[in-house]
């Protein structure tokens, strides 16, 4: 009752303005633990050992060879004398 009772002296834009100083003052303080979350968050995001680093991929073009494109020649050759033999 005593707090009810010194309250009822002020006027209720000052009561409005202590109250809006108190959430300003809560939110400074709001504010101010937000950021020293974060920077200690990210203070300690990294850790002491050495990065582990993939080796490079080598990709090697190796040249067209021929022999591949000469096989098919006496395989075919081989077909045909085959179905020949077959024919008769």
């Amino acid at each position: 009752m005593l707090i009810i009772q010194s309250y009822e002296n002020i006027s209720a834009s000052a009561v409005g303005n202590m109250v809006a100083l108190h959430l300003e003052d809560n939110m400074k303080k709001l504010v101010l633990a937000a950021a020293l979350a974060a920077a200690a968050t990210t203070a300690s995001a990294g850790t002491m050992e050495e990065p582990v680093m993939e080796p490079p991929v080598i990709v090697e073009e190796t040249a067209a060879s021929s022999s591949a494109a000469g096989i098919w020649i006496p395989l075919v050759l081989l077909a045909l004398v085959a179905a020949a033999v077959a024919a008769d």
